[in-house]
């Protein structure tokens, strides 16, 4: 795209919009009208549509539109000068901090904003999001350590004549409590394994794995004209792997405790009077 030629680039859901394609021509209304004595006019340009984009966000796909930037001045009747500076880095996250350093170096009556501010409720309620996804993952776990329980309580009161044997045999309390405890934590050993592989294979896969289930349902869970994102994303984050296995552990041990200690408790004598 050329300065003079007056190209423009639009974005794919825009282009859709207005039926247009690239060779077509669109006709730009500038804010700024010419006054005559007759009435105030609007300033009106033709551009040559030259190519079209799709980054994937609805709001930009849809709403914006790139020019040369000397065709815009000429548009505006900028002269030389230009309404915004918009400034790449390579460390996003930085981009908070050069705002508020640049702020202090500019004059007053300039303003400065970064990505974070634009969407600021976005990414207030991913974070909410997040927060609220661990929180339910610890609760599926904490169901599932009562499933824990539940199966060693119904273990313990269907070999309650095995442990009065045992016990009659000269196993002590620890011992029957430590079988327990070893069965209960090779249950969560099991699913635990078996969990962190399936999540780790479906957060590696997951590009593959939604698309070719939206095809076969004939749907889009992610709508582009409702969502900010048209494809869900993923990141594997592995300390938060980490910090969930390390959690799922421990509630299993801790679910093995009860079962246990009710089984250390059975009493020979009680337990083997109707054998």
């Amino acid at each position: 795209m050329q300065a003079g030629e007056f190209g423009i680039i639009l974005g794919a859901e825009l282009a859709r919009a207005l039926q247009v394609v690239p060779g077509d021509k669109v006709t730009l209304i500038a804010p700024q009208g010419l006054v005559t004595p007759a009435a105030i006019l609007p300033r009106v340009k033709q551009f040559r549509i030259v190519g079209i984009f799709e980054v994937g966000m609805f709001e930009y796909d849809s709403s914006l539109a790139l020019i040369h930037m000397s065709d815009a001045q000429r548009l505006y009747r900028m002269d030389e000068r230009v309404s915004g500076v918009r400034l790449k880095l390579d460390d996003l996250f930085a981009a908070p901090r050069v705002a508020r350093e640049l702020l202090g170096l500019l004059e007053a009556d300039v303003s400065v904003s970064d990505w974070t501010r634009s969407h600021a409720n976005f990414f207030r309620a991913v974070a909410i999001e997040k927060n609220m996804m661990f929180l339910i993952l610890l609760l599926i776990v904490a169901v599932a350590a009562f499933n824990i329980v539940s199966a060693l309580v119904m273990a313990v009161t269907d070999k309650q004549a095995d442990i009065a044997i045992l016990r009659t045999l000269g196993a002590s309390p620890a011992s029957i409590m430590q079988i327990f405890i070893v069965q209960g934590a090779l249950i969560g050993v099991i699913g635990l394994a078996l969990g962190v592989f399936g999540g780790v294979a479906l957060a590696l896969n997951i590009d593959v794995v939604v698309p070719a289930i939206e095809h076969v349902l004939g749907t889009q869970f992610l709508a582009k004209d409702v969502y900010y994102i048209s494809e869900l994303p993923s990141d594997l984050q592995w300390p938060d792997v980490a910090i969930i296995s390390a959690v799922s552990f421990v509630l299993t041990l801790l679910a093995t405790l009860y079962p246990s200690w009710r089984a250390a408790r059975v009493n020979p004598a009680e337990a083997l009077r109707y054998e």
